[in-house]
């Protein structure tokens, strides 16, 4: 009986020989694949972050717990994962028939079938999901830099809210002390106390927008707080200066940067994955083989018999042109989306390139040229109203003119990081500031 088996061993030994080169044992453990960026997965939630919140905390703490960006390294490793399988080979089949129960008449068949698959599946397989990984790589930097550029945002504003108080909050020290004056000069008999019940409306409005500033405050520093996880933070101020201007990159230098930034890839990318899978379709179009080998017993006269044997589906019906066309139709639709990506990206640096030159330009009239002009309005006007040359209304005027400046100022300001950090999502990081 030893003697029927000896098809099957030589069989077995065939199929291992032909598949040695990427087989993997059974027993043997499976290599984790090594990303070509190490990723560290940011860790859900937040260390307490208490005393003033520099730029650099911010972003290292969005880094190692934003949720997304926890989302987009983990879909990286399960990528990976893919590369692995997409090399897996066909398993074997083993097949056994026995024909009649009595032993003196009985016929056994054992059978061993493997699939060898043509047209180069599996190199296409691989590299469908090698581009599948280099996808999601792509996705996850580009997520990476839109939390840097939400951060930075979200700083900023925080920033030019803590600013924004501080300014209402010196307004507030001139409004009292308008109305001291005023009140002294109704007290000495100079003006009528209507001056006096101007004096306190004003300060009064200024209150209300300071009491409206701290909320706006509030509101900013739960806004960058969010951008790693948290809902309430735990620092007190933001440590920055918000008058330290961005620098205004070269534009020609900015659009070449724009082929290497990080949305730009991604569509790239996108392209070179949906080229894989109309290959891998086309691959599919060529039937595989099902070779067949094995041995027969024949007890009635004691024979044993070698059995060989192919199967070869023929493409009649189903030649995979479905797929293929949809594989075909998916790769236009992403070159078109290369190309509008590239459009949409060319525009937005444009944007923000002429937001900052604009931010900047009005920063510098204002520090130039409107500031002192209106802070030397209201001390000559204010020393004015105490010695009687001017009126309440013209001190107000000259205090409303002064604060409006300040805040335009600072909008400006902010403008400009907002203009610089919208330039560093789109093309890249340039240098960070310069003085005017």
């Amino acid at each position: 009986m030893h003697k029927f088996f000896l098809p099957l061993g030589f069989a077995v030994l065939v199929c291992q020989s032909s598949l040695a080169q990427d087989a993997v044992p059974a027993s043997a453990p499976i290599a984790e694949p090594q990303p070509v960026i190490n990723y560290k997965l940011p860790r859900l939630g937040s260390e307490e972050l208490a005393g003033p919140l520099t730029l650099q905390q911010a972003l290292r703490q969005a880094f190692k717990s934003n949720p997304e960006l926890a989302a987009a390294a983990l879909e990286v490793k399960a990528v990976e994962a893919s590369i692995l399988q997409a090399g897996a080979r066909p398993n074997p089949q083993v097949s056994a028939l026995l024909e009649d129960t009595r032993k003196a008449t009985r016929t056994s068949t054992v059978q061993l079938n493997q699939t060898l698959e043509l047209g180069g599946k599996r190199d296409a397989r691989i590299k469908a999901a090698e581009k599948g990984r280099d996808a999601a790589q792509a996705d996850y930097l580009t997520k990476r830099a839109d939390v840097r550029g939400a951060v930075v945002g979200a700083y900023f504003a925080a920033l030019e809210a803590q600013e924004n108080l501080q300014l209402l909050q010196n307004s507030l020290q001139l409004a009292q002390r308008a109305s001291e004056i005023a009140a002294k000069r109704v007290a000495a008999g100079k003006v009528a106390p209507i001056e006096a019940t101007k004096a306190r409306v004003a300060e009064a409005g200024v209150r209300v927008e300071l009491q409206q500033a701290n909320s706006s405050l509030n509101i900013a520093r739960r806004a960058l707080a969010v951008t790693w996880g948290d809902m309430t933070p735990a620092f007190s101020t933001v440590d920055g200066h918000i008058n330290d201007l961005p620098a205004l990159p070269d534009l020609a230098v900015a659009l070449e940067r724009l082929q290497n930034s990080p949305a730009f890839v991604k569509t790239r990318v996108e392209v070179e994955r949906r080229q894989a899978l109309v290959q891998l379709e086309r691959s599919r179009r060529i039937p595989d083989v099902t070779v067949s080998i094995g041995g027969k017993r024949v007890e009635e006269n004691r024979q044993n018999q070698m059995i060989f044997g192919l199967s070869v589906p023929i493409p009649v019906f189903d030649r995979n042109q479905g797929n293929l066309q949809e594989a075909l139709q998916r790769a236009d639709k992403a070159r078109d989306e290369l190309r509008g990506a590239q459009l949409k990206l060319d525009g937005e640096l444009r944007d923000a390139y002429e937001r900052l030159k604009l931010g900047r330009q009005q920063v510098a009239a204002f520090q130039g040229e409107i500031l002192p002009a209106a802070q030397n309005t209201y001390e000559i006007t204010s020393k004015g109203f105490e010695l009687g040359k001017f009126s309440f209304l013209e001190v107000l005027d000259a205090q409303r003119v002064l604060f409006q400046a300040k805040s335009q100022a600072l909008r400006a300001l902010a403008e400009t990081h907002r203009a610089a950090t919208e330039i560093e999502r789109v093309a890249g990081a340039f240098p960070s500031t310069d003085s005017l």
